[in-house]
Formats: C-alpha cells, sequence, structure tokens
C-alpha cells in the first residue's frame, strides 16, 4: 500500500474514531426521548436516504448475487442489533462506560479474524490489544465504583459488542470484491427493513425537536459517513488492526461526555483511556524483521 493510501486509511479510521464516540454520547441524549428499537429505524432511514444518493451519483456497481447473504448478515447483526443493543444499554449506563463495554469487541475481532480469516496472530497486535483491553477494564471499574452500570445495561453492552465483532469479521471479505458504500448501503438497506416493526413507536416517539435532530446527526454521521469511513479503512487493512483502533473510542466518548453531558469521568477512567491511546500505539507498530 502506497504512503498516500495509507494516509488516507488512517485519516478513515481516525474520523471513524471521533464519529463513534460522538453517537456514544448522541445516543445517551436521545435515549431519553425515543426508544432503543425507534431510535435504530429512524437514524437507519436517514443513512440509507444518504448513502442511496451517493451510491446513485457515483453509480456504484452491485455486489455479486453471491455476496448479498453476507451482507445481509452483516447489516442484521451490526446495523440492526448491535444498535438496538446499544440503545437499549445506553438507558442503564452512561456514554463513556458503554463504550468501553462495547470495546471488548476488538479482542474478539483479533481472535476470529486469526481464526477465521487467516489473519495470524501477530505478536505486536496481541501484546497492544493486552494493553489497550487493560485501560478499557481501568475504565470500567473506575465507572462501576461510581455507580454508573447496571446489569441490565452490561449484558446488552456485552451482546453488542459480541454482535460487531462477529460482523466486522464477516466483513471483511466482502471490502475485497466491493467498494465500501455499496456494502455500507445494502446493509443499512437490509437493517432498515428489519427494523421497519418498530415504525410505530417511532411516530409516537418523535416530537423533541433536540431529539429529533440528534437522530439526524446520529444516522448521517455517525451512520453513513462513520461506517463507509470504517470499511474503506478495513478495506486497506487487517481486520484485527482496525478493531484495535477503535480502542481510541471510548477516551473520546468519555471527554465527549464529560463535556457535553456532564458525565464526568473519575481520575482513574483518564488512566485507563491513556492506557487504550499506548495500547493502539502498539497494534500499529512493524515487528521487526
Amino acid at each position: 500500500m502506497t504512503r498516500t493510501r495509507t494516509d488516507l486509511a488512517l485519516l478513515a479510521a481516525f474520523t471513524t474514531v471521533g464519529l463513534w464516540a460522538s453517537a456514544f454520547v448522541a445516543i445517551r441524549y436521545v435515549g431519553r426521548h425515543i426508544s432503543p428499537g425507534a431510535l435504530s429505524l429512524a437514524r437507519l432511514v436517514v443513512a440509507t436516504s444518504a448513502l442511496g444518493a451517493f451510491v446513485v451519483l457515483k453509480r456504484e456497481p452491485l455486489p455479486a448475487r453471491s455476496d448479498l447473504p453476507r451482507i445481509a448478515f452483516v447489516g442484521l447483526l451490526w446495523l440492526g442489533a448491535y444498535n438496538v443493543l446499544l440503545n437499549a444499554a445506553e438507558r442503564h449506563v452512561d456514554a463513556g462506560t458503554a463504550a468501553m463495554l462495547v470495546n471488548i469487541g476488538p479482542v474478539l475481532i483479533a481472535v476470529l479474524a486469526g481464526v477465521v480469516l487467516h489473519e495470524g496472530f501477530p505478536r505486536n497486535l496481541f501484546i497492544g490489544c493486552a494493553v489497550a483491553f487493560a485501560g478499557v477494564a481501568l475504565i470500567g471499574i473506575a465507572t462501576s465504583e461510581h455507580g454508573l452500570a447496571s446489569t441490565t445495561g452490561v449484558l446488552e453492552c456485552l451482546g453488542a459488542a459480541v454482535a460487531y465483532s462477529i460482523a466486522v469479521v464477516a466483513q471483511k471479505p466482502l471490502l475485497e470484491r466491493n467498494s465500501g458504500l455499496i456494502v455500507t448501503f445494502l446493509a443499512c438497506a437490509v437493517a432498515t427493513v428489519a427494523c421497519l416493526p418498530f415504525a410505530p413507536a417511532l411516530v409516537d416517539d418523535v416530537g423533541n425537536g433536540s431529539a429529533t435532530a440528534w437522530a439526524v446527526y446520529l444516522g448521517l454521521f455517525p451512520t453513513a459517513i462513520g461506517f463507509t469511513t470504517w470499511a474503506y479503512a478495513l478495506k486497506r487493512t487487517s481486520a484485527g488492526k482496525m478493531g484495535a483502533f477503535t480502542y481510541l473510542v471510548p477516551p473520546v466518548a468519555v471527554l465527549l461526555g464529560w463535556l457535553v453531558l456532564s458525565e464526568s469521568p473519575p481520575g482513574l477512567a483518564l488512566a485507563g483511556g491513556a492506557l487504550c491511546l499506548v495500547g493502539v500505539a502498539v497494534t500499529r507498530m512493524k515487528t521487526a524483521a
């Protein structure tokens, strides 16, 4: 991969991190006004509409018919189940804690990618994952001591993490043959159809102007743009390394939660965030020959 493509992939990865971190904060706020399934449907309708327009303008070629079942699987698992579980979880836990708990996913991704995609088990990848996971654990301990977590929210976050990790491993082979844009669009479209039973709840819940605006933001930015930049970066690196990169999301989400929602992170959580950054740096290091 050329230096320019590497830089673009890193830019896409950082864009994803920032947008996904903001999503945890937005979900936490909107969840006070819109139910989990209705919120998922709202952001998926917005994302699918925006991505569909780009697909038409760019005249993106459709995937081979043999790829469609896997795309549907990714859409149902990640854009559907993951989002509903996360929305439900953030009714019980704060934005930063949710981001940290979901980020057990990269460890699962690294293991699954090594086994299923034959990416191997590079030493730096697992050292970095171990360091970053220690940071996530530290943040989890810090926040739980302050009474911010509940058993229900924790279990829903863990379920979301499992759905997300399996979907990433399933998505990686698709990107070898298709653009990230078309894969993301079709996955969103499938998830939208799956979430249509939540339409009556969405009609009942929409009414608060700021909550509706945040729901539109979630659809346009963390979903339409964030998932597309994720796919762009994933196509140009391994699933394990991209999974580890998302360890940057929790410290950013904690900071945004503090600034936007006044959910102040304890000092121990900030130390955990620093460990997350160190862990990601280790995963990006090249192994000596």
